[in-house]
């Protein structure tokens, strides 16, 4: 990098922390911080789904397999990926938006005191969020590896200084601030990631490269599947992406959520659907003719190797300003859902001072915790490379993939009238059971196995488990009642306009958890 390129990464930073501080004024209460009070465009929410969908993982563990494997990189990743957000458009979409218009939440999880119980939904949160520091603490790993190789900077420096950066923006601007540097993320990412596809094609035959250099690469390159990205590889992970990515993933969920109406949230899934079809094809394919260019033993690396030697300084800067915009957008939106679980359902059943706290206090709360939560996730991530946590594409693929399932089959298949039966018991034991699942494919049975357990079992097995058991568990000991029926009943209308905020469903509260309305601030 030379000082061109330092210009451009400043300015970016620059930018993002000025329109955290322009959206604060859009602020007011807890609804608007979390939730952008359900006033955000359909277009703007189907954006920023798709931003805060993936980060620099891509350019450093996904650039390792598309550099090994070619476009099974694509196939076996965002592909299914869209292909869940497609099918989640019309099943999942549109019923987290009337989580918070009918029943008048801030959470994603909010409402699953009331659907199950209490301890169901504090065990569902705190699991969640331990998960969500390491995930999003695997994310600032990666970017600081990118920056190092540019940069020189130490990975604990690149650490905070994306974070510092990010909690500026995020903290002060809530969900608004996330979805408006999300967008702006989203045009420097599109000309960063035309300008690396137009000097590879540059670089090698032109633009008949894209249909030529097939030949030129190994055959395991143009398999769909190859080595340990198998057919069932591909199944597993297309069915724990359509959870995952439909709200099992809380950020994800926030932006339908924070649409004015469920036909809006749908039209948001379908764009974040097709971006997904599209867009990572042309960040994929330098990728896959990368052993062309540039010869590495650090796979990882080579994306952003390749950046060094194909893209003059100005454009190379802002290149790694994309690498920044993806990660950024995603632990931004991460930090917001967390803090929303947190302040919502969280401290309200541990601390019963904090449901007399007034909107401001609420406000205020919110704020420091997105703080400690990024804080805690940047302490993660210097310790992701240890033995204990694996590189930075193992905690992704298989601590995220393989613990989000049991999370969120009681999340997400709570809203279905077709799991009407499934109450508390169910989802408590399905959700225990997945996680013990989980340590046992992983590890005793791993370690037990000559050659250890597939990837796609390890990753699949304990959402497998939560969802039968889910199912099973349901029939065997009902616990329908007519309040989880009217529940159910108003996430399942179809009475979608705006303004069907107005005509939410008084739930009535159950445990220890209060009314709350002094600290939602969501009726304010």
């Amino acid at each position: 990098m030379n000082s061109l390129d330092w210009v451009v990464l400043i300015g970016y930073f620059g930018v993002m922390v000025g329109i955290g501080l322009w959206s604060h004024k859009r602020v007011d209460n807890v609804s608007d911080f979390f939730t952008a009070g359900g006033k955000m465009p359909w277009w703007l929410s189907g954006i920023s789904h798709h931003m805060s969908g993936y980060s620099a993982v891509m350019f450093t563990g996904y650039a390792a397999i598309a550099y090994q494997y070619g476009i099974t990189s694509y196939v076996t990743w965002s592909f299914p990926i869209a292909i869940g957000i497609a099918i989640g458009a019309n099943l999942f979409a549109p019923r987290l938006n009337r989580v918070r218009s009918k029943l008048k939440v801030a959470s994603p999880l909010e409402y699953l005191k009331n659907r199950y119980n209490l301890p169901t939904q504090q065990a569902l949160a705190w699991s969640g969020v331990l998960l969500k520091i390491v995930d999003v603490g695997a994310k600032w790993a990666a970017i600081a590896t990118l920056l190092s190789i540019f940069t020189g900077v130490s990975l604990n420096q690149g650490i905070l200084i994306t974070g510092a950066v990010t909690a500026v923006y995020c903290t002060v601007g809530g969900l608004w601030a996330d979805a408006l540097t999300e967008l702006g993320q989203f045009v420097i990412q599109f000309v960063a990631g035309i300008s690396m596809l137009i000097a590879v094609l540059h670089e090698l035959d032109g633009f008949s490269t894209l249909w030529t250099v097939w030949d030129d690469l190994p055959d395991s390159h143009h398999q769909p599947t190859v080595g340990p990205y198998t057919l069932v590889f591909l199944l597993a992970y297309l069915f724990i992406k359509t959870f995952e990515y439909n709200g099992g993933m809380w950020n994800q969920a926030q932006r339908y959520m924070a649409t004015d109406s469920a036909h809006s949230a749908k039209r948001s899934a379908r764009l974040s659907a097709v971006l997904w079809f599209v867009w990572p094809l042309v960040l994929f394919f330098p990728m896959w003719v990368a052993p062309l260019i540039i010869k590495t033993d650090k796979p990882a690396d080579s994306y952003a190797e390749m950046a060094e030697h194909l893209l003059p300084h100005g454009l190379l800067g802002l290149v790694i300003v994309g690498f920044f915009s993806h990660t950024m957008a995603m632990c931004s939106s991460d930090a917001n859902a967390i803090a929303a679980v947190v302040t919502r359902d969280i401290m309200p059943a541990v601390f019963k001072s904090v449901r007399e706290w007034s909107s401001r206090t609420g406000l205020i709360a919110a704020r420091y915790t997105t703080l400690l939560f990024l804080a805690l996730s940047m302490a993660i991530a210097t310790q992701v490379n240890s033995d204990f946590f694996g590189d930075i594409i193992t905690v992704v693929i298989k601590w995220v993939a393989g613990l989000m399932g049991p999370i969120a089959i009681p999340l997400m298949l709570g809203m279905l009238t077709t799991f009407r039966k499934s109450g508390p018991t169910a989802a408590l034991v399905s959700w225990a059971m997945g996680l013990i699942a989980f340590y046992l494919v992983n590890y005793p049975i791993n370690d037990a196995i000559d050659g250890g357990v597939n990837l796609e079992y390890q990753i699949s097995v304990p959402l497998a488990v939560s969802l039968v058991l889910f199912i099973v568990i349901g029939y065997i000991k009902p616990e329908d009642t007519p309040e989880r029926d009217a529940i159910l009943a108003s996430l399942n209308s179809d009475d979608d306009g705006p303004g069907s905020a107005s005509a939410a469903l008084p739930v009535p509260d159950q445990g220890d958890a209060g009314d709350r309305k002094s600290v939602a601030g969501a009726t304010d």
